[in-house]
């Protein structure tokens, strides 16, 4: 969320390229300048971050471009143009609901002393364009990829429609291959995407890199077409719900967002839209969730996952309202929710947790770790159950001896198959076994959060390469 400098080319230009991070969705927007002029590339939704730069820089928006339509976050560029004046610029050939620069290959946009030549790349979308920065002479001094050439992989390729997957996959593989052969190798590669986002088609590496670094690690330009097509398809996993929904948004256009809470929810009306089967967030620290809770809310601690994994979860549209320790907290979620379209919030509410509770005892469950797990099952190995609430990419690596395997996006669907009594919980570090701790938690079923990273299942003796149950 933080915005940091970066200075790409020492020199009579001085062009700057400025990183605004958003680590909540791994992703990275970018603002480019001479020092007078700037562009603005692949924006989030929250532009206040990139004005308050423009105003700190004392810079004129000339334009603000995207690399392809979004499909894992709503654009701040429409709002973004229309408040500075700036140019909009998106590919050719998408249906969108509003006025903007279509650009095609080949083409040029002046800014101040700044050119960006577009290019075709096509491969994330089927219209999706890199952005060439080049100075008067032509020098180049980095390139844009959005979601093509990212930090040793490639932008995910099944987001448009299923049919289209493996068309999609070759465009990739020569589009990564077209901007290895036409720039230069020292060219800095600036992708939005590929930060711990799921629009990676694989993990990335590294915080930054060049054309050049990446001829010798990404696999576009590593394996042969063929070999990555397939390589890229078969580990293609799950991504969040909400992505459905980001890429008809932001066709439409999305305006500017209210960044102000609701009026707070008083304890009795926390109560009853609990009883009637709302979701009530808790945003507090999942070890404060496990301490002590408002039976029936749901924990998603507010870290680096809060935004994906609530969005992932949450039902399209259903009234949300969040608890938070502090305002400041509940301001900060609502931050984030903007960013992937949920701009309404039902209620909020923030305090500490018994002045919440509306006289009702609160609900708590224990926190342990892997060797905690491991000494449970040795003293009851019938009387404990496990689950793993990881994704299936992860499991294929190996889990708890014995464990129910449901990643955490399917268990709302799938609870019924946890049994009662006694069940532990676990992931890869804790955050999503928190979730899925708060949704089993209910009388009748004991649960204890494993809050531990799983490298450290292996010390304790309970990991397996082929995970032996019946269940998984």
């Amino acid at each position: 969320m933080s915005a940091t400098p970066d200075t790409v080319h020492e020199g009579p230009a001085e062009f700057r390229v400025e990183t605004i991070e958003t680590t909540s969705l791994g992703d990275r927007s970018y603002l480019a300048h001479d020092g007078e002029t700037a562009v603005v590339v692949d924006p989030q939704r929250d532009i206040d971050r990139i004005t308050a730069l423009l105003e700190a820089r004392g810079l004129r928006l000339s334009h603000v471009v995207e690399t392809h339509v979004h499909n894992d976050y709503v654009s701040g560029g429409l709002e973004l143009a229309r408040s500075t004046g700036a140019t909009y610029v998106l590919a050719a050939g998408d249906d969108l609901a509003f006025e903007y620069r279509p650009v095609a290959d080949g083409d040029v946009l002046e800014a101040g002393r700044m050119r960006l030549e577009v290019l075709h790349t096509p491969g994330h979308t089927h219209h999706h364009v890199s952005y060439v920065l080049q100075d008067a002479d032509g020098q180049v001094h980095g390139v844009f990829t959005g979601g093509s050439m990212l930090y040793g992989a490639t932008g995910r390729t099944d987001l448009v429609r299923p049919e289209d997957t493996e068309q999609l996959t070759h465009a990739q593989y020569h589009s990564v291959r077209r901007l290895a052969a036409e720039l230069p190798a020292d060219t800095p590669v600036y992708p939005t995407h590929g930060f711990g986002s799921f629009c990676s088609a694989t993990p990335t590496s590294g915080d930054a890199s060049t054309v050049g670094a990446q001829a010798e690690v990404n696999p576009a330009l590593t394996l042969a077409e063929q070999d990555y097509v397939e390589t890229l398809i078969a580990g293609l996993g799950a991504f969040p719900a909400y992505y459905a929904h980001m890429g008809p948004l932001n066709r439409e256009g999305a305006g500017p967002v209210d960044l102000s809470l609701p009026e707070p929810v008083d304890p009795a009306e926390l109560r009853r839209r609990i009883e009637a089967g709302e979701w009530v967030v808790d945003l507090r620290e999942r070890t404060a969730f496990a301490a002590g809770h408002l039976a029936g809310s749901l924990g998603f601690e507010l870290s680096t996952n809060f935004v994906t994994y609530l969005g992932w979860l949450l039902p399209w549209g259903a009234p949300l309202t969040l608890i938070g320790k502090s305002a400041e907290q509940v301001a900060q979620a609502r931050r984030e929710l903007v960013r992937i379209g949920i701009d309404r919030l039902a209620g909020t509410a923030h305090g500490e947790i018994d002045e919440l509770t509306d006289g009702r005892a609160v609900r708590a469950y224990p926190v342990s770790d892997f060797a905690g797990l491991a000494a449970a099952l040795a003293e009851r190995p019938d009387g404990v159950a496990v689950l793993d609430a990881r994704r299936d990419d992860e499991r294929a690596g190996g889990g708890v001896h014995g464990s129910l395997h449901i990643p955490i996006h399917e268990l709302a669907e799938r609870v019924d198959e946890v049994p009662e009594g006694e069940v532990w919980v676990y992931c890869g570090s804790g955050y999503r076994a928190s979730i899925a701790a708060s949704i089993l938690d209910h009388p009748g079923r004991e649960v204890v959060l494993v809050d531990d990273d799983y490298s450290r299942a292996a010390d304790a003796g309970l990991h397996a390469e082929k995970p032996e149950s019946a269940r998984a």
